[in-house]
């Protein structure tokens, strides 16, 4: 059985790979450690939350010494990094917690991975790294490295260190590296579930500058098959891009938005753009469609159907996280365990 430390298992995209995880592999158990910021949230793991398979904590990953007490605690044998500040807009406002988070916390990790002599470190990235492309062309795993953002900057950053662990010290790893996410859960700071709860109120939809920028959008239950593949196909070493292969605009995807819920576009309002703001990004997913035999299954047109029908059946969900009663969900379900 596989021993996983899941970081950032309460979040967005780390809450689906725990969710698709334990329902369709009976061999793993995980230990899923999040510091529950404003972005984790216990309501992501409803109805897992006596698996026997599952254990959370909460907790921060700078702190080493709890990272290595779950790891000899539980036998862990891989760690698999999800926990990151991944909101741009932040990171424009407020860098500091990025590197903090996301740099600080990666080395502690790493440095627990290669005391504790662990199988494997999965570094969750983003294309962002990259930089931005022109109108062509897509982005593989040798382009290099060309963070515009103090977010991507702080994951190129982790992802130097995860090389250089590898290289120094022989800490067995793998890198991957998504384009924008999308599905359940998602905390409505990111563009979908944002313009879905705004246009649910009949509120204004902002779109950066001309809405004109470009994303490779990716379902996240797709995301979260390829990180299995690479837990447990990839040889160490090796980086692999994980795609929707499905680009669009903006406001393509605000307006498919838009006329699922058939709402005007009348309620789109274009803002002043927000600083560096990379036009395109597109991720070849080639190498992990070759080698390791992933392919996205859900369309765009497809995906964003079911992340609006999720939404809208799932409106307390939104509503708390909105209003951060999700909280209370905490203090009731954990405070005694």
């Amino acid at each position: 059985m596989k021993k996983l430390l899941v970081t950032g298992g309460a979040g967005f995209i780390g809450s689906n790979f725990v969710r698709m995880s334990l329902s369709e592999h009976s061999d793993c158990f995980i230990v899923n450690l999040d510091k529950l910021t404003y972005a984790g949230n216990l309501e992501n793991l409803a109805g897992f939350e006596n698996h026997p398979n599952h254990k959370f904590i909460k907790g921060d990953i700078c702190d080493g010494l709890a990272v290595e007490k779950i790891i000899d605690q539980y036998k862990i044998d891989t760690i698999i990094n999800f926990a990151a500040e991944s909101h741009v807009d932040r990171s424009i406002t407020e860098p500091k917690i990025f590197i903090e988070t996301n740099v600080t916390g990666t080395l502690t990790l790493l440095e627990a991975a290669r005391d504790k002599k662990l199988e494997r470190f999965i570094q969750i990235s983003t294309d962002e790294v990259y930089g931005q492309l022109g109108p062509e062309g897509k982005f593989t795993e040798k382009t290099p490295l060309s963070p515009n953002s103090p977010y991507s900057a702080s994951k190129a950053a982790a992802d130097h260190l995860v090389k250089a662990f590898g290289h120094t010290w022989g800490v067995k790893y793998n890198i991957s590296r998504c384009s924008n996410n999308y599905g359940p859960y998602q905390f409505p700071e990111k563009l979908i579930p944002l313009m879905i709860n705004n246009a649910l109120n009949n509120k204004e939809l902002p779109i950066y500058g001309d809405g004109l920028y470009v994303r490779d959008w990716l379902y996240v239950y797709d995301h979260c098959t390829a990180i299995w593949k690479v837990l447990t196909e990839a040889p160490p070493g090796e980086i692999y891009n994980i795609g929707g292969c499905s680009e669009k605009t903006n406001l393509e995807v605000v307006g498919l938005i838009l006329d699922y819920l058939k709402k005007p576009k009348s309620l789109i309002e274009h803002v002043k753009d927000r600083p560096g703001h990379d036009r395109r990004y597109a991720i070849e997913a080639r190498k992990i469609i070759k080698e390791l035999g992933w392919q996205p299954s859900v369309s765009f047109e497809q995906g964003i159907k079911k992340t609006i029908d999720w939404y809208l059946k799932n409106e307390v969900w939104l509503s708390n996280v909105v209003s951060g009663d999700y909280q209370k969900y905490y203090d009731s379900m954990y405070s005694n365990r």
